[in-house]
Order: structure tokens, then C-alpha cells, then sequence
């Protein structure tokens, strides 16, 4: 009998540790979540540094049309957007924002193998590596720059990066709370982010472990 209670109380002892490990978890989450959206960029920090290259990751509004502007105003050389649909050509780009073909035409590189972040930050290596390029001025919309940021400082830890973040209409940055479409947004790219911070973490981790294998 007295074996039985000791297992009772053993039994009661762990579900309360495990209940107390869930709600420290979630409130863990819950503050890193309002941290996350306190922290998005509310302004472009840095808007007139020139760098040798802007790099424009598709997906969201704005984005294309903000690289271009940036180009016409000679932020930089070369203009290389990731993560385009296959068939899309530089003119239809062009001409479809408005640009003129013949004078941005020459500089604009498009890039049709990312589906993804992680995508785009690879994709951009290998052609900032076969371009020599030291210095990216990033654009894509705020709430997706932490993430970017994230996956290509880890992908390309010797480019300088310059965060020029998009500011899309229909993102409620500033009050999220009060608008469920912007608030689902944001929650949902919170959670693509510390996914991604915890597979570059268990990539840094166990990375040496193989290099040292194939030695």
C-alpha cells in the first residue's frame, strides 16, 4: 500500500513539473511574441547609404517597385531579385511598374530557384559570391525583415547588410492587436522565425561534428 501512494505522489509530482514546464513555455513564447512585434521596424534606419548591390525578396507588395526605385536613384550598381516566377523577364518587370527598359535594364539580375527565406538567402549568396559583392541593401516588408535578416547573416556571415524595410498598406503594424488579418500575419511570421532560429542552432551545433568525421 504504502509502495502504491509513493507512486501516486511520484505520478502527482511529475504532472505538476510538467504542467508548471508548459506554462512557462507559453508565457515564454506569449512575451517573446509581444517582443517580436514591438520590435518590427516602424522606420527605414538607414535610407541613404549606397552598398554594391540591393537585393529584392518577392512576395509581398511593394517590394519590386521599391528595389527599382532604389536602383533609378543609384543606391547602387546592381539590382537582384530573388525568388522570381519562372518565365517572368526583366522588361515584363519593368514595364509592368512603369520603368524605363533601356536605362535599368542592363543592371537587374533575377533569380528564379528560392521558394522560401532560406531560399532567397542562399540563391543571393552564391550570385554575391560570383559577383563579389561585399554590401546588400535587403528589401522586403517589415514584419518579414527579422526573419531575412536572421537567415542571411547566417548564410553569408561576411556581407554587410542594410535592412530597408517595405511598409505594405494592408499590415496594421502599429496596431496589430486591433486587426485579426495583421495580427494572424505577424503571429504566423513570429513562429516561422524561431523555427528558423532553432534549425541554425542545431545546424551550428552538429556542423563541427560532421566536419571533424570527414577528416
Amino acid at each position: 500500500m504504502r509502495h502504491v501512494f509513493r507512486r501516486e505522489r511520484h505520478s502527482g509530482l511529475t504532472g505538476r513539473l510538467i504542467w508548471l514546464a508548459l506554462v512557462a513555455l507559453v508565457l515564454a513564447w506569449g512575451l517573446g511574441f509581444l517582443s517580436y512585434a514591438d520590435d518590427l521596424p516602424a522606420v527605414i534606419d538607414d535610407a541613404d547609404s549606397s552598398s554594391d548591390a540591393i537585393v529584392v525578396l518577392t512576395g509581398g507588395t511593394s517590394r519590386i517597385s521599391t528595389g527599382l526605385d532604389l536602383l533609378s536613384e543609384g543606391k547602387a550598381d546592381k539590382l537582384f531579385i530573388s525568388g522570381v516566377y519562372k518565365g517572368v523577364e526583366v522588361r515584363e518587370l519593368l514595364e509592368s511598374d512603369q520603368h524605363t527598359p533601356e536605362r535599368l535594364e542592363c543592371c537587374i539580375v533575377l533569380g528564379y530557384q528560392a521558394d522560401d527565406t532560406r531560399g532567397n538567402a542562399a540563391e543571393t549568396r552564391q550570385w554575391a559570391r560570383d559577383n563579389s559583392i561585399t554590401s546588400i541593401r535587403l528589401v522586403t516588408a517589415a514584419y518579414h525583415m527579422p526573419r531575412s535578416l536572421l537567415e542571411f547573416r547566417h548564410s553569408m556571415p561576411d556581407v554587410t547588410l542594410i535592412p530597408h524595410p517595405v511598409f505594405p498598406p494592408h499590415v496594421k503594424q502599429q496596431d496589430w492587436w486591433l486587426w485579426p488579418g495583421s495580427s494572424w500575419l505577424i503571429l504566423s511570421e513570429y513562429n516561422k522565425y524561431l523555427l528558423a532560429q532553432i534549425r541554425i542552432w542545431i545546424t551550428d551545433m552538429l556542423d563541427p561534428l560532421f566536419s571533424s568525421d570527414q577528416q
